[in-house]
């Protein structure tokens, strides 16, 4: 692999030679915590540091590994909490013997195991605010709160500080904003080869003249297929018979896959819709579009997708709510002729239609000059290399304490 600016700078800086940093996160097989993990992992390695990983694993434990991680078995994905209880006496026995020195939790239920584990054997304690943790009742909110008490905790975008602040207003002196970072050498237009997507679209039994509406998302109610069904009903009432829609991710659940699924029969969208599980190449996957959709119906901590598409220079369309708004810059805030993509109001097929529409009937040249607009937007402000030096300084200064 080529020396990187982050080997670099990191070559100068002695500081974490030597150090330990357990990661725990549920699983390994995607998501934007994951992709997050691997990075961090990546970025430690290369600064002479060790980096563990405990999880239960997944697809993506050989990426870890190739790229300097070390994964633990480790049953982090369970929410018992006598199993919880006995995970920290046992996840206190591997920082023991490992000599850790930080542990980082990126996700509530193993977040408590580490926190008891970290008072058992003396290490610091990092967290990562990924999401817009629901908070409907006092017992959600306690339960919430473990992602607020590290000894530093990272927020992946000025909502998720804010939110922060507002719920857990303790922690508002060991917040960090670090917003999550895309690979833009994977992610580029010049990364990918004709075959690359040539092979996505025939894998997705989608014709040569076709065009792609692309959702990239789990398959969970708040990713928003459900909206996006609608919308495609009024598509395909507007005689846009030569698109297709293909969305790309795991289920949630078996069950929300069969409601999904029924949906579409019901809406008549049968042949307009392609449901296509995991995609192993999404840098082709975003190239093989004419637009990108993620059109969330509840607020999110932050937008991989959009920041992928945008890296790629594809056509993005999101919910106005969440971290959106930060990361994609449209009108009323930007003018049209600055933007970066499209922001529509959460849960509004018509306006999710209507920009698809839009989208799509943009010209060729409107198309290149967004697709600049948007790389430099995902270039000047979302690189991976930012995220790994933001959070190897977090380490450094509880390091240094």
């Amino acid at each position: 692999m080529p020396q990187t600016l982050l080997s670099s700078v990191a070559a100068a800086d002695q500081s974490l030679v030597g150090r330990t940093v357990l990661q725990i996160v549920p699983d390994l097989r995607s998501g934007g915590a994951e992709r997050a993990t691997i990075d961090i992992a990546e970025a430690l390695s290369q600064a002479g540091g060790r980096s563990l990983v405990v999880s239960r694993g997944g697809r993506m434990v050989s990426e870890l590994q190739s790229k300097g991680g070390v994964w633990i078995p480790f049953p982090a994905a369970t929410k018992n909490p006598i199993a919880m209880a006995l995970n920290s006496v046992q996840l206190a026995r591997i920082m023991r013997d490992e000599r850790v020195d930080i542990v980082h939790a990126r996700s509530r239920a193993p977040a408590w195991v580490a926190y008891y584990a970290t008072r058992q054997a003396g290490a610091k304690f990092v967290t990562t605010y990924h999401s817009a943790y629901n908070s409907g009742s006092p017992v959600k909110l306690r339960y919430n709160a473990i992602m607020a008490s590290g000894d530093a905790v990272i927020a992946i975008s000025e909502f998720a500080a804010q939110r922060i602040r507002e719920l857990h207003p303790e922690a508002a002196g060991r917040v960090a904003v670090i917003p999550r970072g895309v690979d833009l050498r994977a992610f580029s237009p010049d990364a990918v080869s004709p075959s690359r997507v040539h092979r996505l679209r025939a894998q997705w039994g989608v014709a040569a003249h076709e065009r792609i509406v692309l959702l990239p998302a789990r398959l969970s109610a708040r990713k928003g297929h459900a909206l996006m069904i609608e919308a495609a009903k009024r598509l395909a009432a507007e005689g846009m018979g030569d698109i297709r829609i293909v969305f790309v991710g795991e289920p949630h659940s078996d069950s929300f896959r069969r409601t999904i699924e029924t949906q579409i029969v019901r809406a008549g969208v049968s042949d307009f819709i392609r449901s296509a599980g995991h995609c192993d190449d999404m840098p082709a996957a975003y190239l093989a579009a004419a637009a990108i959709v993620a059109p969330a119906t509840e607020p999110e901590a932050f937008g991989r997708v959009a920041i992928e598409a945008q890296a790629m220079g594809a056509p993005v369309i999101v919910s106005d709510i969440g971290a959106s708004t930060e990361i994609v810059r449209a009108p009323p805030q930007t003018p049209r002729h600055q933007a970066t993509g499209w922001r529509v109001p959460p849960g509004d097929p018509v306006a999710l239609a209507r920009a698809v529409s839009e989208a799509l009937a943009i010209t060729a040249s409107a198309r290149d000059e967004l697709a600049l607009r948007a790389r430099a937007n995902a270039q000047s402000r979302f690189s991976v290399e930012q995220m790994q030096r933001g959070t190897l300084e977090v380490y450094k200064r509880l390091l240094g304490r």
